[in-house]
């Protein structure tokens, strides 16, 4: 899977308001990381279309607000949702409760 690495930091696409997820809507690995969507987001344009051409038969909203995050590289994360904002959070972040 290709990503966009820069300064030890990998590129994931996020939804920051809320409406529609990014992530949680769609579920595929591969756009969470899209090179191609990077660039978008980093040139201001819409990646709907493209995204809509490259993986038929999924629901991407067209009003979007993407943003991207830095995250060093090999960290370990999910992303969670509500009401379509999505937010990045690290493994190392979380109490897990043990039985």
């Amino acid at each position: 899977m290709k990503k966009v690495i820069r300064d030890g930091k990998v590129a994931v696409i996020f939804s920051f308001n809320f409406g529609a997820g990014w992530y949680s809507w769609h579920g595929i690995e591969e756009l969470l990381f899209d090179p191609n969507v990077v660039k978008m987001i980093e040139d201001g344009e819409s990646p709907h279309k493209y995204c809509e051409e490259l993986y038929k038969g999924i629901y991407i909203s067209s009003e979007l607000n993407l943003a991207i995050a830095w995250i060093p590289e090999g960290s370990e994360f999910y992303i969670d949702e509500y009401d379509g904002r999505e937010e990045i959070i690290f493994k190392e972040s979380q109490s897990w409760l043990k039985a």
